[in-house]
């Protein structure tokens, strides 16, 4: 028998490691929203404490999803708290009310606020629960050294896969884990969820963007996740969830057992369980091993690729759960643009023209109509619409979805206001909106783009077709990316491609793909150079004239870097402004539009030089000039200027 002291020291050493539940520990992340404050005598305050207690006192065994609402406008209340799936439903009541006490202490007056633990949120505000950009980034500061680059396409893979099937989730539960392999004997644990009220789109969109942020805040870490208002993301390299997903319990009680006989008989029954049923798993185990041991040479070839089939199994099926979420009726789409009226028509690209609309549910969308000469196949333009719908990143013009019925071909996509850059920059009367601090965000957006196209997306992309008309502005004159059909999709260790259909825009192709069609990153790189000194110098790549002659954009830029008259290259109206930031960008895209491939930077090279100002740059040399008898203009049979060579795409999305 234990002596009362030791009993005392147990007693204690167990109060000091119950749950913390107790004392209500700090929350993984939070939010205060400064969109309005409360005070103590307030009728929100009391809304909102009325709320909280009704939460507290109506959760139960069988939920794990809450979406309550109290109070009259303005003071009316809405809240919605979330467990995970993978945690018990005493587990979520305890960690609920922790929350309940915690949030309001944490945010003390502030009418909005969301606070995570590592299995349960809560969120409440006074302007109904509609999704929000707010969002904490934690990351390990442990880094990946070995297999870098399998761990990060592996982990590309598993988050990837856990999205589709978070958002598949149901109204009471959008939650997914996974676990995927690499190195010698290494795994990557993921986990998704979502408010279970988001529809299938908007939580897929959510967890996409979410994963887009990773390489940005967390690059090669060994763990990281990122907690919001509507739903969540986290990867690590231990098993950090539940296997077990945990169900209601039953509706009726379990039928009762006879109790345990007692005494003598009792041991003696336990004496030869205890001796038997490890005797029993041992040889269990035995015949297992054996088992297996004799069909190992007869399973090994058949492994690898029933492996491999089931999961292009899974993938196809992914992708066709993907492709229904993003169909939309044509029906739908002739009522938004009223009939594709002309009062709705924003313009002509190469390949269809594009009309303005707006859904029954208010949202504004820009639909293209590709022509119907196009001989693009169902199964290309279902491939090509699913490889732009992945494509998520606040600087490329996001995809929302299509329509194919009989020979109608339609895209839809999110709708930009302020039209493309080339109608401000080239555009006198519109010029005056550029100001340098906004032609700076734009470049900055630009390169952000194009570096998540070639090093940090899923798959690597080839532009192609990189010009100031493929650059549209959304309303705060943030830039986005357009026109994906010239794109060309890359391995992820590719690095360089040829052909014999040479696809673009003269002015802005590299002279190894205009003259003989080998491109790569460097040929976007190249196209963003040229896009660089147009937006600085506010002429056009394709002429530059002067009193005594016309000299092409690069001739004129290089002309002035060599003769130290570089405030000739800067846009008259930006002269006023400080020149030290205009001066590191032309010399940053002169470096971009060297004749040698391996002379310009990458993308990440071009990011870093525009976010440290002490990074030294290289001296440029001489770039390929348009007017040599060598000229990019020379080298087709087309007269100068913005001139495409298209073939059919998702091209030339233009709003007004």
């Amino acid at each position: 028998m234990a002596k009362p002291h030791c009993l005392f020291l147990i007693l204690i050493q167990l109060f000091s490691i119950s749950p913390t539940y107790c004392q209500a520990p700090n929350f993984t992340a939070h939010y205060c929203f400064l969109n309005g404050n409360y005070t103590n005598t307030s009728t929100y305050k009391t809304n909102l404490d009325t709320l909280l207690s009704t939460l507290s006192n109506t959760q139960t065994n069988s939920a794990f999803f809450y979406n309550l609402t109290i109070g009259n406008d303005p003071n009316k209340v809405y809240a919605t708290a979330l467990c995970g799936g993978d945690v018990t439903p005493q587990h979520c009541h305890n960690c609920l009310d922790n929350t309940i006490k915690k949030l309001p202490e944490t945010c003390p007056t502030q009418k909005a606020a969301y606070g995570w633990y590592d299995d349960c949120m809560l969120r409440y505000s006074n302007m109904g629960m509609s999704q929000d950009l707010s969002q904490t980034m934690l990351s390990n500061t442990q880094k990946v050294t070995d297999n870098v680059n399998e761990f990060n396409q592996v982990l590309g893979r598993l988050l990837y896969s856990i999205q589709n099937e978070a958002a598949s989730g149901d109204s009471e539960l959008k939650f997914a884990t996974g676990s995927s392999d690499y190195g010698d004997f290494k795994k990557i644990y993921g986990l998704m969820q979502c408010s279970p009220n988001l529809s299938y789109r908007d939580c897929f969109n959510c967890l996409g963007d979410y994963i887009n942020k990773l390489p940005g805040c967390c690059n090669n870490s060994v763990g990281a996740q990122i907690l919001g208002s509507s739903c969540k993301i986290r990867y690590e390299d231990y098993l950090f969830f539940n296997n077990k997903s945990y169900s209601p319990p039953p509706s009726s009680p379990p039928s009762p057992t006879s109790p345990p006989p007692s005494g003598k008989g009792s041991n003696t029954t336990k004496i030869a369980l205890l001796i038997s049923i490890p005797v029993f798993i041992s040889i269990a185990l035995l015949l297992a091993i054996c088992f297996l041991c004799r069909n190992k040479f007869k399973t090994r070839k058949n492994t690898q690729s029933s492996l491999y089939t089931s999961v292009d199994d899974k993938e196809k099926d992914e992708e066709s759960r993907m492709l229904v979420s993003l169909q939309y009726g044509f029906d739908t789409i002739k009522m938004a643009t009223d009939n594709f009226s002309h009062s709705n028509k924003l313009g002509r690209g190469g390949f269809g023209t594009v009309y303005k609309g707006k859904l029954v549910n208010g949202q504004e969308i820009a639909v293209k109509r590709l022509s119907k000469e196009s001989g693009q196949g169902d199964g290309e333009f279902k491939t090509e619409v699913m490889l732009v719908a992945k494509l998520q990143h606040r600087n490329l013009v996001r995809l929302l979805g299509f329509c194919l019925e009989d020979d109608e071909r339609l895209l839809v996509y999110e709708f930009v206001p302020n039209t493309s850059l080339d109608h401000f920059l080239f555009d006198a009367s519109k010029q005056s909106y550029l100001d340098w601090n906004i032609r700076y965000k734009i470049i900055t957006g630009i390169a952000r783009g194009l570096l998540y196209l070639h090093e940090d997306s899923r798959l690597r992309i080839i532009h192609r077709d990189l010009k100031a008309s493929n650059i549209l502005l959304d309303a705060d004159m943030n830039p986005k990316i357009a026109d994906f059909g010239m794109a060309r999709l890359f391995d992820i260790d590719q690095t360089q491609g040829d052909t014999n259909k040479i696809v673009g825009t003269y002015g802005y192709m590299a002279p190894e793909y205009a003259f003989h069609g080998f491109f790569s990153v460097k040929t976007d790189v190249y196209s963003f150079g040229v896009l660089v000194l147009e937006i600085i110098t506010g002429r056009k790549s394709y002429g530059v004239h002067n009193e005594e002659d016309s000299e092409d954009l690069l001739s004129f830029v290089w002309r002035n870097w060599r003769e130290n008259t570089v405030v000739n290259i800067i846009d008259p109206r930006l002269r006023t402004e400080t020149r030290t930031e205009m001066i590191r960008c032309i010399h940053m895209g002169l470096l971009c539009v060297q004749e040698s491939v391996e002379d310009r930077p990458t993308m990440s090279s071009v990011v870093l030089m525009l976010s440290s100002h002490s990074l030294t740059l290289p001296l440029p040399s001489h770039p390929p000039f348009i007017s040599d008898g060598n000229s990019v203009a020379n080298a087709k049979d087309s007269s100068p200027g913005s001139s495409s060579i298209n073939q059919d795409s998702i091209s030339d999305l233009h709003a007004r």
